[in-house]
C-alpha cells in the first residue's frame, strides 16, 4: 500500500481542491476576521500602542506606522490559525456522511486521506495569507529584509499551517458532529491574543506572561517578524521549528489512530 501513498494523496488532494474551489467563500472567510482585526488594532488602537512600543516622531500618525510594522507578523499567524476550523469541518463532514468510513474498505494508502486533508489546508492557508498581505501592504506595512527572509518566513507559516491542520484532522476525527467540530480550534485562533502578537510579553502580568512566554505561538511569531524586519530572533527560530514538527507529528499520530478506529463501511 505504502507504494501508492503518493498517487493516492495527489487524488485526496484533488478531491480537497475541488472543495476549495467550489466554495472559495471559505478561503475568502479565513482571512476575513484577520483583517477586521488588523483594522481594527491599526486604525482604532494603533496610535495608542504604536507610542507604547516607545516609537517617537513629529509626523503624524508615527505609532501608528510603528504599530503596523509590530502587529502584522502576528495577524498572519492568526490567518493560518484560522484554517483549522475549516479543516476540522471538511473531516467532520466526511465522517457523518459516511466518506471516512467508505475509504476504510478501499485500497487506498491509509495515510493519503489524512494528507489530502493538511495539504488541501496548507494550500488555502496560502491563499488567505496572499489576502491578508495585500491589505497589509496597503494600511502600510513595509518589510525590511530582503526576499530570501520573506521566503523563509512564508515557508515557517507554511509549516505552522501544516502542525495546525494535523491537529485539526484529529479533533474532525474525534468530534461526532460537525457542530463541535467547529468549535474545538476555536482555541487555535485565540492563542494569538495570549501572545507577543499584539503587544510585548513584557507588558503583560505575570502569569499571563509566563503562558505567552511558552505557548507555542510566541516563537512562530517572533521568528516571522525577525525575518520581516530584522528583528533579533535568537533562540525563537529552533523552538519554533521544534513546535511545528512535534504538533504535526502528535497531530499525525492522533488522526491515524483515530482513523483507524472508524468501522470499515459503517456510516459515522
Amino acid at each position: 500500500m505504502n507504494a501508492y501513498l503518493l498517487t493516492d494523496s495527489l487524488t485526496m488532494l484533488r478531491r480537497s481542491l475541488r472543495r476549495m474551489r467550489r466554495y472559495p467563500s471559505l478561503t475568502f472567510f479565513i482571512a476575513v476576521i484577520p483583517v477586521i482585526v488588523l483594522l481594527l488594532f491599526v486604525y482604532v488602537l494603533g496610535g495608542t500602542l504604536g507610542a507604547g512600543l516607545g516609537a517617537r516622531a513629529a509626523a503624524p500618525g508615527a505609532g501608528r506606522d510603528a504599530y503596523v510594522s509590530y502587529v502584522v507578523p502576528g495577524v498572519l499567524l492568526m490567518t493560518v490559525a484560522g484554517v483549522g476550523q475549516g479543516t476540522a469541518i471538511s473531516v467532520a463532514m466526511d465522517m457523518t456522511s459516511g466518506i471516512i468510513a467508505r475509504f476504510r474498505t478501499m485500497a487506498i494508502a491509509r495515510s493519503s486521506v489524512l494528507a489530502g486533508h493538511v495539504i488541501g489546508s496548507v494550500i488555502q492557508a496560502v491563499l488567505a495569507l496572499a489576502i491578508v498581505a495585500v491589505v497589509a501592504f496597503l494600511v502600510g506595512f513595509r518589510p525590511t529584509t530582503h526576499p530570501a527572509a520573506w521566503a523563509v518566513a512564508l515557508g515557517l507559516l507554511a509549516l505552522t499551517a501544516v502542525a495546525i491542520s494535523a491537529v485539526s484532522v484529529g479533533m474532525g476525527l474525534a468530534t461526532d458532529s460537525v457542530e463541535t467540530a467547529s468549535n474545538l480550534p476555536m482555541i487555535l485562533t485565540l492563542l494569538p491574543f495570549l501572545s507577543s502578537a499584539f503587544v510585548p510579553i513584557e507588558t503583560l502580568p505575570g502569569p499571563l506572561a509566563w503562558f505567552a512566554e511558552h505557548q507555542p505561538f510566541t516563537p512562530i511569531i517572533e521568528t516571522v517578524r525577525g525575518l520581516l524586519l530584522g528583528t533579533p530572533i535568537g533562540s525563537a527560530g529552533l523552538v519554533a521549528v521544534a513546535w511545528c514538527l512535534v504538533l504535526s507529528a502528535g497531530g499525525y499520530l492522533w488522526a491515524r489512530r483515530l482513523y483507524e478506529r472508524v468501522p470499515p463501511g459503517a456510516a459515522a
